[in-house]
């Protein structure tokens, strides 16, 4: 049985800069990322998508995008994924004013060392002080 590969966007964890703290298996909607003996590890290449949600809340920089061969990205694995995610998420808010991902748009963002969110309000007073 042959395995079809495509060229795609991937995630990609360096081992050695990841601390293990997680945060990255939250943003991965589709559960591709998990914690591994202490590390982020994407287990199932087919479950991510490329959108690189995981990438900004990551404290050490362990995770970046890589364009490589791999398997295609598989909808119809992730959905149920993606479903069960929905039903149990817990709402982030934004660190300047609190507002819920419920109300209003949150982007990761880093700040003072920290890997946090913000809210598309706030935004402009974090670029511009």
């Amino acid at each position: 049985m042959s395995t079809t590969t495509v060229t795609r966007q991937i995630v990609r964890i360096d081992e050695e800069l990841c601390n293990g703290c997680g945060l990255c298996v939250s943003p991965c909607a589709e559960g591709a990322i998990e914690i591994v003996d202490g590390k982020a590890t994407v287990i199932r290449e087919e479950l991510c998508d490329g959108a690189g949600f995981c990438l900004g809340v990551c404290p050490t920089g362990a995770l970046t995008l890589e364009l490589r061969e791999t398997v295609p990205f598989d909808h119809a694995a992730a959905e149920p994924i993606i479903a069960e995610k929905k039903a149990n998420y817990l709402a982030q808010h934004c660190f300047r004013c609190g507002v819920s991902e419920d109300d209003r748009p949150l982007l990761p963002v880093r700040t003072g060392g920290d890997s946090t969110w913000v809210c598309t309000r706030c935004i402009p007073a974090l670029i511009h002080g």
